[in-house]
């Protein structure tokens, strides 16, 4: 069984997305020593057109561009950060759902950790959409339970395509997110579920 301290100092977080809350509950759930140099990646096109909305960010998440409408402007970026040893934490689903339930995952951090030869961290998140969903400025009132289930490192298989690859890392986030839903039903909280 591999454990999360085992983790390379680079390596892929890959979480589901469903509200602005979820960087900061990844960050948070995760051992501190595996966050001390996370970068995490930001739409271009929201975070970084507005020249306030891009420094805040920058400054609170550690945040690069990540162009998920298929411009090339910021190309290469996440690969040079992998290759000087700053861990990534992506989102898949290329954006917030809009209903809270996990979208098809896009192959962009699959590619990046084949490519880079980086493991890819699986992780679910539930109940950050009730707690602030997507269109709301602000948290909600009280403390809607919150689950953050990690899983173990996962590696790509020897000649996996992206698309697989992707593939496996969508079912065990839902896998987690499955759990997370029954462990929150329970007993709110952080969850680290190294399997």
């Amino acid at each position: 069984m591999t454990e999360l301290t085992e983790t390379p100092r680079s390596y892929i977080a890959v979480a589901n997305h469903a509200s602005h809350l979820d960087t900061p509950l990844v960050i948070g759930a995760l051992p501190r020593k595996l966050t001390r140099h996370l970068a995490a990646g930001a739409a271009a096109d929201y975070f970084f057109e507005v020249r306030w909305r891009k420094w805040l960010t920058c400054l609170i998440f550690n945040t690069f561009p990540v162009d998920r409408n298929g411009g090339r402007f910021h190309t290469g970026v996440s690969k040079k950060l992998l290759a000087r040893g700053v861990p990534l934490l992506i989102f898949p689903e290329g954006g917030r759902s809009a209903t809270g339930k996990i979208r098809p995952f896009k192959p962009g951090a699959a590619a990046l950790a084949i490519a880079c030869d980086v493991p890819c961290v699986p992780i679910a998140i539930v109940g950050s959409y009730e707690a602030m969903p997507r269109g709301k400025n602000w948290p909600v009132r009280g403390r809607p339970p919150v689950t953050v289930s990690i899983g173990a490192p996962m590696y790509a298989k020897d000649g996996e395509s992206a698309r697989d690859f992707t593939q496996r890392l969508s079912d065990e986030i839902n896998r987690l997110h499955t759990a997370g839903r029954q462990q929150r039903a329970t007993k709110p909280g952080i969850a680290r579920e190294i399997a």
